[in-house]
């Protein structure tokens, strides 16, 4: 069986690669620390189509699937691209999967071209993201009306819409809500500087996505592909930060060699290397049962704690190896360290999967 990329996956990632080199150069970098976002980055990947990568043609996409916005995110990552892909990405997919010809010609043509920003609003008021969201949505008439939070959302303050979770009378749905009457933003900040946003919802207008008989199926199928994309993006961090960790430490002197020639610091690049191998096949298994249809629960919990663990360790490697230059704001390193301890994090950590994993293989029959 023939395991490597097709032609467009390549072109894909070698497009995203070109871009993210000439944008993501390291003054540039420093400017957008506080708020981590690029609007002339932004611009440049609606411009080239990347926006637009893995939408369907007929809504002015380019018609390709996971494995290419797969391909897309980690070039983002490995250079800690300050742009909200991670989100714009998959709520688009939701849209143009779910949404009727009025929404999707609403809201797909200014995604694609960047003018607006899309966002999912996942994130609970609460330690752990819970089965089932607190923000409730009640009929007026034939309107929708949602209240609750929902916290540290995504590019909040610069997104056009908000595609949010709520629990119904008759069970869990998704809800497409503009900011404006009864949606309130207020700004949050993360420890790598990226400006999120807390939701507050008080009888907030919303749009039904699809309709309420798979409406847990419509956000099941978004949540997976929320984590598919964070894991993505995540190897990419970890790719880029192993790189620029090898690399410091075959210029680095003490004792009159590189520190790489000791055996301590070459077993943490090592076992970082590993890590990320095992991080990237269960990114592409999750990613290419998800293409596929094919059920995926376990492999994308899986690939989401293989991506948690390895954030973890590669993360503080970083910075162990490169010492005090790993938390110079001036340097590079410091990026890969918050974002790679964010990504850990990121819709669930290890022991959140590790529940999850056991929680669906208990449930299947021997």
């Amino acid at each position: 069986m023939d395991f490597s990329f097709t032609e467009s996956q390549n072109d894909a990632a070698d497009l995203a690669a070109t871009i993210f080199n000439n944008e993501c150069i390291p003054e540039r970098l420093q400017a957008a620390d506080q708020g981590r976002f690029a609007p002339a980055l932004w611009t440049r990947l609606g411009d080239a189509g990347l926006l637009g990568l893995s939408l369907p043609e007929s809504d002015g996409g380019a018609g390709l699937g996971l494995l290419e916005l797969c391909s897309l995110l980690i070039e983002a990552g490995k250079l800690v691209a300050p742009a909200p892909l991670t989100a714009h990405l998959p709520a688009a997919l939701a849209i143009a999967r779910f949404g009727d010809d009025t929404t999707r010609a609403t809201w797909l043509p200014g995604a694609i071209t960047g003018d607006k920003i899309l966002t999912a609003a996942i994130a609970e008021e609460r330690e752990h993201v819970p089965a089932t969201p607190t923000v409730t949505a009640e009929r007026d008439g034939e309107a929708w009306l949602l209240s609750g939070l929902k916290s540290v959302v995504p590019a909040g303050a610069e997104a056009a819409l908000f595609v949010v979770p709520a629990t119904t009378p008759d069970g869990v749905a998704a809800f497409l809500v503009e900011p404006g009457a009864g949606a309130t933003i207020a700004p949050q900040a993360l420890s790598d500087g990226s400006e999120v946003a807390r939701l507050h919802l008080e009888r907030a207008p919303g749009t039904l996505l699809g309709d309420l008989t798979h409406g847990a199926a419509i956000v099941e199928w978004l949540t997976q592909r929320l984590t598919l994309a964070a894991c993505a993006l995540q190897l990419g961090i970890l790719k880029g930060a192993l790189e620029l960790t090898a690399n410091y430490a075959k210029t680095r002197e003490q004792f009159g060699r590189p520190i790489g020639t000791f055996q301590a610091v070459s077993q943490r690049l090592a076992d970082g290397y590993i890590d990320i191998l095992g991080a990237d096949l269960m990114l592409w298994q999750a990613a290419w049962r998800l293409e596929e249809g094919l059920p995926a629960e376990v492999e994308v919990a899986a690939a989401k704690l293989w991506a948690a663990d390895a954030g973890h360790r590669i993360a503080h490697t970083v910075v162990h190896v490169h010492g005090g230059v790993g938390i110079d704001m001036d340097g590079q390193a410091h990026r890969y360290f918050t974002t790679g301890k964010l990504g850990e994090f990121l819709h669930g950590g290890s022991t959140d999967q590790a529940r999850r994993i056991g929680a669906l293989l208990a449930a299947e029959p021997v």
